[in-house]
């Protein structure tokens, strides 16, 4: 009886182990399905491009794809792909420095409705990006700060439409892309940071900006890596800001955003045609091109990804959102 009783506890357990191994392989497939789809399209040649016969595989290996994506995402070469990078690494910096301020204020400075000024900061994150689009485009359009622009201009304000200046204004004063999350991450880290330290930190005669960047900015190490991983992610993907405050900086997404668009088909399969000397081409080299250009495009974000996942993953649960 007992012989019986453990062998069948054994074979559900190998059951259920065997179950667990074809759900995580069949995640691993759907997850990595678009990726394989990928290969025979944006490796084939472009003459191959539509061939039946082409299931995983391609024919002939070739890297035309990625060539033409190159040229029209990256026209003036690695500098393009330099300058986005720069880029989104200083609207992050801009962006760690005042969310971790704001958020290490709504934790621990008490003030006359900072309860309600956290809840603006958390309904600015609900509320959708659309909804305070027109206020901030006029805001920008006819830009006269404190209306002291008469001193300096003639006009009174300030044309910042498609000045890159714009996006560092935003990322200043905390409406730059998912700033709010950010200000409230940092605010539920700080919450969770012993008083005492702040406390000790006083008795030794340090003041509140003192205590702040000697005590708690190194205490906050880790959600600072996860926000800065974040907000380097995002700005660089981020084509909603860099369009309609800055679409002529000629950063990638931009391009990317502009160029391979359904009216653009001709266009790109013209220019295609004639760049790698190509005889005939369809609409299938449209998609191979634009897939190698997103390919392109991602590679820093997977450097990124690939050195502070692991942190990241880590971090988040600091954050308060986790526990």
């Amino acid at each position: 009886m007992s012989n019986t009783y453990f062998i069948s506890q054994k074979v559900k357990k190998i059951l259920m182990n065997v179950f667990i191994i074809l759900l995580i392989a069949g995640l691993c497939f759907s997850i990595l399905y678009p990726l394989i789809k990928l290969v025979p399209t944006i490796f084939s040649s472009i003459e191959d491009l539509g061939n039946p016969n082409v299931i995983w595989l391609p024919q002939k290996f070739s890297v035309t794809s990625f060539k033409a994506a190159a040229r029209f995402v990256m026209p003036a070469g690695i500098f393009t792909l330099l300058k986005t990078v720069l880029y989104a690494a200083g609207i992050m910096v801009l962006q760690v420095f005042f969310s971790a301020m704001v958020g290490y204020a709504m934790a621990r400075v008490k003030f006359v409705f900072s309860k309600v000024a956290y809840f603006l900061v958390i309904l600015v994150f609900l509320v959708p990006r659309q909804s305070l689009l027109l206020a901030q485009y006029i805001f920008f359009k006819h830009f006269d700060f404190l209306g002291i622009m008469n001193i300096f201009t003639k006009a009174g304000e300030v044309d910042l439409i498609d000045n890159p200046i714009t996006l560092v204004l935003l990322a200043i004063f905390g409406f730059g892309v998912n700033q709010s999350l950010f200000i409230f991450l940092f605010a539920q880290f700080f919450r969770n940071i012993p008083k005492e330290l702040e406390e000790a930190a006083g008795m030794d005669g340090c003041g509140f900006f003192r205590t702040y960047f000697r005590i708690m900015v190194p205490n906050a190490m880790p959600i600072i890596s996860t926000v800065s991983i974040l907000s380097f992610v995002w700005n660089y993907s981020d084509v909603y800001y860099t369009n309609y405050f800055s679409s002529n900086a000629g950063l990638m997404s931009t391009l990317l955003s502009k160029t391979f668009v359904s009216a653009n088909k001709t266009y790109v399969l013209n220019a295609v045609q004639a760049w790698f000397g190509i005889p005939t081409v369809n609409d299938f080299a449209f998609d191979a091109v634009k897939q190698a250009g997103v390919l392109v495009y991602l590679i820093p974000l997977l450097i990124v990804y690939l050195i502070g996942q692991r942190r990241l993953v880590q971090n988040m649960e600091n954050s308060g959102l986790v526990g």
